[in-house]
């Protein structure tokens, strides 16, 4: 998960508040996978990326699948009164995800085990 952003509305503007802040910080993919959305488009066309879109039955599958722990924290943590609030503890939680989340069935057992102690072994370093 590169990045998670938590808005109250999915028209043209928030899309684009979020590929421009996802592009600043990870620079310009060679493709995006996205939903269906009209205002996902728009906002590509208006940065000039419309061509990097790639919509779907399949193509948005790792992006829809890698949301949805986030989704499921926000419904956890329904009582945040702020967006600000549930956006600072969703970014949080997505470093730590993707830190310790492994693609378990990409690997051996003897592998996965590797990079899972390797992964704590940082996390402690890290944390003292």
């Amino acid at each position: 998960m590169l990045e998670s952003y938590v808005t109250t509305t999915s028209d043209k503007a928030a899309a684009l508040k979020f590929i421009k802040k996802a592009m600043k910080r990870d620079g310009r993919p060679k493709a995006i996978a996205t939903v269906g959305l009209r205002s996902h488009g728009a906002a590509l066309n208006e940065i000039g990326a419309a061509d990097l879109q790639e919509t779907g039955r399949w193509k948005n599958k790792r992006a829809e699948n890698s949301r949805l722990p986030f989704r499921r924290r926000e419904r956890a943590m329904a009582r945040f009164r702020r967006m600000k609030t549930l956006q600072k503890f969703g970014s949080v939680h997505a470093q730590g995800r993707n830190h310790f989340a492994q693609e378990r069935r990409l690997v051996s057992r003897e592998i996965y085990k590797e990079r899972r102690s390797a992964a704590l072994a940082e996390w402690r370093s890290v944390m003292s």
